[in-house]
């Protein structure tokens, strides 16, 4: 069952691990779920580990949200909760004070912390694609970066480091909305279902936009499933994805998909072959491509080939997330598209990020409370 998977993975994780921080996903009090809910309160009281919420103040309506939940939560849910937290809070927290109290009153919940709005959290890595709501229109930069919003879209974090440098725009491009014609690169990126969304992205005409943009000299890269699509076919023999067993692909590369119950998965050393320059990123896929375009394999992951590319060099496909998260990788792409220089060291700028913001919550959190979590 996929609870039994959910603790058998949860076991692995923790053994040999002081702390395991297991974040939701959605909200605790979605009882019309609950039955089936294996990644909030099903997981916690399962696991016997203790819940503390989250508000978000910045969306209103923090203390009925709180109060709400432990009205609706049943018994046994109710218990796991050990406390919550406000979040994004701007301006005095003292404010605040009289509604910690009511919160207190009617729930008998502690708070942990009044979080303020954390400038350096812009800085980070998105980590849910509901941010893809708040698109970058373009703001007539050097370079526009096209990349299409699909039904599953996976992993779009891969852009961050592109979107960070001064002189890229990166166009998220919503259901409904054609690819830019002025957009001079196109990435396709990483999905969860490679056969479903390659129909969506047929239904919206991207594909007709695709033709268009490569008819005009324009270049195209696909990232894991966004990689599989650029071929000529994508096979589900065993119907591991559901629904259709084989799809016609866009026809930019000549390679061949087919799905396989093996899921790979592993962080990987990798090297460009395109720029002759480091990589460093992680696998997650199912399937595998072959075919002659992988003769120009663009990178090589663990010491062997990986991916393809176009005889004209326009097009190419890869397994390996985080390739834009190496600084030489982008200053040699950026250089191609004859823009010189880089946003500097994408790795450093976010670690840094983290320690700035490690301490500012070092400051606003509760110290009793952070010494129990932390032994």
């Amino acid at each position: 069952s996929r609870g039994g998977s959910v603790m058998e993975s949860f076991e692995q994780v923790s053994a040999g691990a002081d702390l395991v921080i297991v974040e939701g996903a959605g909200s605790p009090a979605e009882i019309n779920l609950r039955a089936g809910d294996i990644a909030n309160m099903g997981f916690a009281t399962r696991a016997d580990v203790p819940v503390v919420l989250v508000g978000d103040i910045d969306r209103g309506g923090v203390i009925a949200s709180l109060v709400g939940t432990h009205a609706i939560l049943p018994g046994d849910d109710r218990r796991m909760v050990t406390g919550y937290l406000i979040n994004k809070f701007r301006g005095d927290v003292t404010l605040f004070d009289d509604g910690i109290a009511s919160v207190r009153q009617f729930t008998g919940w502690p708070c942990f912390g009044v979080v303020p709005w954390l400038k350096s959290a812009g800085r980070l890595p998105a980590e849910d694609s509901v941010v893809l709501e708040r698109l970058t229109r373009g703001g007539g930069k050097a370079l526009k970066v096209a990349v299409p919003v699909l039904s599953r879209i996976a992993n779009f974090d891969d852009l961050d480091p592109l979107a960070a440098e001064p002189d890229v725009d990166i166009v998220f491009v919503r259901p409904g909305t054609p690819l830019p014609d002025d957009a001079g690169l196109i990435v396709i990126p990483g999905s969860k279902s490679t056969i479903a969304d390659l129909d969506d992205f047929r239904r919206q005409g991207w594909d007709r936009d695709l033709d268009r943009h490569m008819r005009r000299g324009g270049r195209v890269v696909g990232i894991c499933g966004g990689y599989q699509m650029l071929g000529s076919r994508v096979a589900d023999p065993l119907g591991i994805e559901g629904g259709k067993r084989e799809i016609e692909g866009l026809g930019l590369l000549s390679v061949e998909t087919e799905m396989a119950p093996e899921k790979t998965v592993r962080n990987s050393r990798a090297w460009s072959r395109e720029y002759d320059v480091a990589l460093e990123g992680y696998e997650i896929h199912l399937g595998k491509t072959t075919g002659a375009d992988c003769s120009r394999a663009p990178v090589e992951i663990d010491g062997r080939p990986d991916g393809a590319m176009s005889a004209d060099g326009r097009v190419m496909g890869t397994y390996l997330h985080g390739l834009f998260g190496s600084d030489a990788y982008r200053s040699a792409l950026l250089k191609s598209f004859g823009i010189e220089g880089g946003g500097g060291n994408y790795r450093r700028s976010v670690d840094a990020a983290l320690d700035e913001i490690a301490l500012e919550l070092e400051t606003v959190l509760d110290r009793a409370w952070l010494g129990t979590l932390l032994g």
